[in-house]
């Protein structure tokens, strides 16, 4: 081996070592030290703690079955959805059939839930990373008259509750106004529990749902 081609071996070795160490291991727990430091909550993964349990996150959605809690938008990362180790969409085109038979079904569904009324495209389309824990402040509306008849109470202490916990634009510019899905079902069990039995079932089994 020439001694040039030796030593260009030698450097390219170095550098690939160095900006390892450097990129991969150096600066990320820099990164991650100056998180913790300044946003520890944020560094964690804003996660929800209920008497003592952890239920979720507040940056991960997941699923809501139950009649009488806000539904989150569908999801396709992972086999199941909401899978937060298999973020991603589906990746089928706005023509893909299996799509539009999908879509197709879920509008029927709501529909059905409630007549009469626009579906929300975000109650039928699934986010890019399929882990949006926001829905818009109209696919909660949407939701009034089955978690009204759900709980037992009216549209209008709904529509107060989810006012309260609508979130902005970031800096008035970015994105749009959201509510966070797990929130606003906690806020609703704290503020209308649910009095039926069979409904109350339900909701004790998303719960181990949520913790797994």
């Amino acid at each position: 081996m020439e001694l040039s081609t030796r030593k260009n071996l030698i450097t390219a070795l170095l550098m690939t070592l160095v900006t390892t160490v450097l990129l991969g291991v150096i600066y990320p727990l820099f990164i991650t030290g100056l998180a913790h430091l300044y946003s520890k909550e944020k560094a964690g993964g804003q996660l929800i703690t209920k008497d003592g349990v952890v239920i979720g996150s507040r940056i991960i959605a997941q699923p809501f079955t139950g009649t009488a809690y806000f539904h989150s938008r569908p999801s396709a990362a992972g086999p199941n959805g909401y899978a937060a180790d298999n973020s991603g969409g589906s990746n089928l085109g706005p023509t893909n059939q299996k799509l539009v038979d999908r879509v197709k079904a879920d509008v029927a569904m709501l529909q059905a839930e409630n007549p009469g009324h626009p579906v929300p495209i975000d109650l039928v389309t699934t986010s890019g990373s399929g882990l949006d824990p926001h829905i818009s402040p109209a696919a909660a509306e949407f939701q009034f008259a089955r978690i009204a008849k759900a709980r037992g109470i009216d549209e209008k202490s709904l529509k107060m509750l989810v006012a309260q916990h609508i979130e902005a634009r970031q800096f008035g510019i970015f994105g749009e106004p959201r509510v966070n899905v797990l929130e606003l079902n906690l806020a609703l069990d704290e503020k209308y529990p649910v009095k039926d039995r069979r409904v109350e079932s339900i909701k004790n089994s998303e719960s181990r749902e949520i913790t797994r």
